[in-house]
């Protein structure tokens, strides 16, 4: 039996390290924005419900308590504009990667099938297509802006189709427009949206929207799942907590495999989500933290000679000095800066790099003072 490893494309990160090594090198250590990973505090209050939960014996039920489900159907009434919105059209996940490199499979997707995402991608969008054993279809970002409809996609086989806005790598957001258009095209041609809205608290320069919004959905989830995660908004990227909103029949079916899977949030997460969905103070004070270390950086990178491109949101300035992106990263690494090479997500990215601005306050200093000197 040849490994299931084979269909997938060598780990990106890995090739980095040589990078990384030089970047530790630095007299005065790294400054690693190479990963969108908080360095921030777990608020208190989430810590606490996390530690009065702690003593549970038992199994948690993959769908979550009564308590959670509210928490997710108050959240995105509240969050994402919704209405009416019940136990049904929401699920709990174990992080969202896990859910985005496992979702082709359990929608029973496979040879024959065919999966569009963005040409400018998060890799594991690929990787849970190949996994599947389906065919993966990249897009251009602009394919439902004014005038283009969706016309450089192939409806033909296609069940999935994946939205991304805020982008991860290049911070993009898609118009309401094109959300609109993206939306109606695909219901037109029967294929489901799953729209990756992870970094949608995180806009800076505009003011992302979900699917699930009226104005996007016409007041209906049919053909529509959002992604949510709670890692970047309330630094809980170590606990794995996540979850989907949108149509019922598609998260029944989910619930029903996922019963089978035991794909279960553990139940003192289970409480700690609660506890985060429910204060927006703690998700006020990290984007002004990381505002600040995004005007830093996006000035002193200017500055070094690069140009922002994007970036209006999420947790990363997309930036170049048209020249490869390896040739990027390899300048960068002799100041001590790790950054990820735009080419990890897409031929598209091949001269530009992604910088993230989740390190500290310290370490952006730093990073700073060395593009400027």
């Amino acid at each position: 039996m040849p490994p299931v490893s084979a269909r997938l494309p060598v780990f990106p990160w890995d090739r980095l390290e040589p990078y990384k090594a030089t970047a530790a090198a630095h007299p005065d250590g790294i400054v690693d924005l190479s990963v969108g990973t908080p360095v921030d505090p777990v608020p208190e209050l989430i810590r606490a419900a996390l530690a009065d939960a702690s003593d549970s014996p038992g199994y948690p039920t993959v769908w979550g308590t009564a308590a959670l489900r509210d928490a997710l159907t108050g959240w995105v009434e509240r969050r994402l504009g919704a209405a009416g919105v019940t136990h049904t059209q929401v699920l709990p996940v174990v992080g969202s990667k896990e859910l985005v490199a496992s979702l082709p499979t359990q929608l029973g997707l496979g040879p024959g099938d065919r999966v569009a995402f963005p040409r400018l991608a998060y890799p594991t969008y690929e990787v849970g297509v190949r996994l599947a054993g389906a065919e993966p279809v990249p897009y251009d970002t602009r394919t439902f802006a004014a005038g283009a409809a969706g016309t450089e996609l192939d409806p033909a086989g296609l069940k999935l189709l994946w939205l991304n806005s805020p982008s991860n790598p290049t911070g993009q957001v898609l118009s309401r427009d094109e959300l609109r258009t993206a939306v109606a095209w695909a219901r037109a041609h029967g294929v489901l949206v799953v729209s990756d809205e992870c970094y949608l608290e995180l806009g800076w320069e505009a003011d992302p929207v979900s699917v699930l919004h009226p104005e996007i959905s016409g007041g209906s989830f049919e053909g529509l799942v959002a992604v949510h995660s709670l890692s970047k908004r309330s630094n809980l990227a170590g606990y794995r907590a996540a979850f989907l909103a949108g149509d019922e029949t598609v998260l029944g079916e989910l619930l029903k495999i996922r019963k089978h899977g035991g794909m279960m949030v553990p139940a003192p997460v289970q409480a700690a989500t609660v506890a985060a969905l429910g204060d927006d103070k703690h998700v006020t004070e990290q984007r002004e933290r990381y505002e600040r270390r995004r005007a830093a950086l996006r000035s002193a990178l200017a500055g070094h000679g690069f140009r922002i491109e994007h970036s209006e949101a999420s947790l990363y300035l997309w930036a170049t000095r048209d020249e490869p992106c390896w040739d990027t990263v390899g300048a960068l690494a002799e100041l001590g800066i790790l950054v990820a090479p735009g080419e990890f997500y897409g031929v598209a990215g091949e001269r530009h790099v992604r910088v993230a601005f989740t390190a500290t306050d310290e370490r952006v200093e730093a990073a700073v003072r060395r593009l400027a000197g």
